[in-house]
C-alpha cells in the first residue's frame, strides 16, 4: 500500500526555493513595506506554487487572536440551523473572520467534545444553540474562564450571562393560537417540545394564554412533549389522534413536527382542515408545497445568524466593555391551507 507523506510547506520551505532568507520571505508573506516589490512577488508566486498555507494556530499563539470564531448547531437534518448558518458566515466573512462549524447531533456527549475543540483551536468566540439534552453548562462556561465571548441562540442557556438571541416565540404561539380560535377551532391541542429547552416554555405559554383569552379550558391531556425526532413526532401526533375527544386543531412546536402530524392524520383519512386544523412553527420550504400547505409561523432566520455573528464581533472588539444583549426578533403568522375551516 503506498503511504502518503505528510508535509506542510513552511517559509523555510519557500527561502530554500528562492535562496533567500526566512525572515525576507515572512515579510513578503506579511506585506511589510521594505521588501522589494519584485521579491514580494516571486514568494507570494512560490508559495502559490508549493501551496504554502500559513499556521494560523501559531499566528493565534504570538497575537492571542485567531480571527476564527466558532459555531455549535444540534443538527443539519431541517433548513433552519443550516440557513442560520449561512447568515452568520455573511457577517463573520465581511469582518475578515473564519468560521468553524460543529454539529452536536442533539447529543451532549458530542456537544461537550465540539466545545473542546473550539478551546482547542483558540476561537475567538463561540455561537452556540444548545442540544435538546443539555442540563449541564460547565462546558460552556469553561470559554468564559478563557476570556472567549458566547452567544446563544434559539436554544439558549439562561444560567450564563451572555447575549442571547431569540425569536418571539410566545407572541409567534400565541397569534398561531388566536388564528386557530378564529377559525372556529376549540378543542384545540399542542405538541411541544423537550421540557428542557426555553422555547418550548415560551411556546406552550403563548398557546396556553391564546386559550385564556377567548375564555377555553386548558387540557391537560392535550400537550404532549416530542423529543424533535421524526419517530417521536408520529408517536405523539398518535397520541393525539387516538384520544376519545380527539382534538380538532394542532398547534405544534415546529414545521418538521407538524408534517409529521398531517401525514399520520392523511393515513387516517381525517380531512385537512375541515376536521383537523394544523399550524407550525418556522416556514421550512417544505410547508409551501405539502398538500395542503402548512399555516406557520415565520422567523427570520438567517437574520438570527447575522444578528448573533455581528454581536459576537462587537463583543469581541469591545473586549471588557462589552455588556450583555437580550435580542428577540419578530414573528410573522404565514396563513395557508391547513388551518382554513372558515373563509376568510
Amino acid at each position: 500500500m503506498r503511504q502518503f507523506k505528510k508535509h506542510m510547506t513552511t517559509i523555510v520551505d519557500i527561502a530554500k526555493a528562492l535562496n533567500i532568507s526566512k525572515s525576507t520571505v515572512s515579510r513578503a508573506l506579511h506585506e511589510h513595506g521594505d521588501i522589494n516589490p519584485q521579491t514580494k512577488a516571486a514568494v507570494l508566486e512560490m508559495a502559490r506554487q508549493l501551496d504554502y498555507q500559513p499556521n494560523l494556530l501559531a499566528q493565534s499563539l504570538v497575537k492571542s487572536k485567531s480571527n476564527t470564531i466558532g459555531i455549535i448547531v444540534p443538527e443539519f437534518l431541517t433548513y433552519f440551523f443550516p440557513t442560520i448558518i449561512m447568515g452568520a458566515q455573511q457577517v463573520a466573512a465581511e469582518a475578515g473572520y473564519n468560521v468553524i462549524i460543529c454539529q452536536s447531533q442533539e447529543s451532549y456527549k458530542t456537544e461537550v467534545a465540539n466545545a473542546n475543540v473550539l478551546l482547542a483551536n483558540r476561537v475567538d468566540g463561540v455561537l452556540i444553540s444548545m442540544t435538546r439534552e443539555t442540563k449541564k453548562f460547565d462546558h460552556f462556561k469553561a470559554f468564559e474562564r478563557h476570556g472567549i465571548p458566547v452567544v446563544f441562540f434559539n436554544r439558549i442557556c439562561d444560567e450564563m450571562n451572555t447575549s442571547k438571541v431569540l425569536v418571539n416565540d410566545y407572541e409567534g404561539a400565541l397569534k398561531a393560537v388566536e388564528h386557530l380560535i378564529k377559525n372556529g377551532y376549540r378543542n384545540i391541542a399542542h405538541i411541544g417540545g423537550p421540557p428542557a429547552l426555553l422555547i418550548t416554555h415560551n411556546r406552550l405559554r403563548g398557546y396556553r394564554d391564546a386559550l385564556e383569552k377567548y375564555h377555553l379550558p386548558f387540557k391537560e391531556e392535550l400537550v404532549v412533549h416530542c423529543n424533535l425526532s421524526k419517530k417521536d413526532a408520529i408517536h405523539c401526533a398518535e397520541k393525539l389522534l387516538n384520544l376519545k375527544q380527539r382534538p380538532d386543531a394542532v398547534f405544534c412546536v415546529n414545521d418538521p413536527v407538524a408534517i409529521q402530524l398531517m401525514l399520520v392524520a392523511k393515513k387516517r383519512k381525517i380531512d385537512i382542515p375541515s376536521e383537523l386544523g394544523i399550524v407550525g412553527f418556522s416556514n421550512d420550504p417544505i410547508s409551501e408545497v405539502i398538500e395542503p400547505a402548512l399555516t406557520t409561523v415565520q422567523q427570520p432566520v438567517a437574520d438570527i445568524g447575522r444578528s448573533a455573528a455581528a454581536i459576537l464581533l462587537d463583543t469581541i472588539k469591545k473586549g471588557e466593555d462589552y455588556s450583555p444583549v437580550l435580542k428577540s426578533l419578530k414573528t410573522t403568522l404565514i396563513v395557508r391551507e391547513s388551518s382554513k375551516r372558515l373563509p376568510q
